[in-house]
């Protein structure tokens, strides 16, 4: 009998929707930075 597929972990599905989050905000800084014309670290009040 096979183990049942977890959703924890170190698995595919985890590292897929890991990298997904990671471009979305990679991609919303980006945009944010175009708006505002300040970069992330002067947004949040560091820069």
């Amino acid at each position: 009998m096979a183990a049942p597929e977890t959703r924890f972990g170190f698995v595919t599905f985890a590292e897929t929707w890991n990298g997904r989050m990671a471009m979305m905000g990679f991609v919303i800084g980006l945009a944010t930075e175009l708006l505002t014309g300040q970069g992330i670290l002067s947004q949040i009040g560091l820069g």
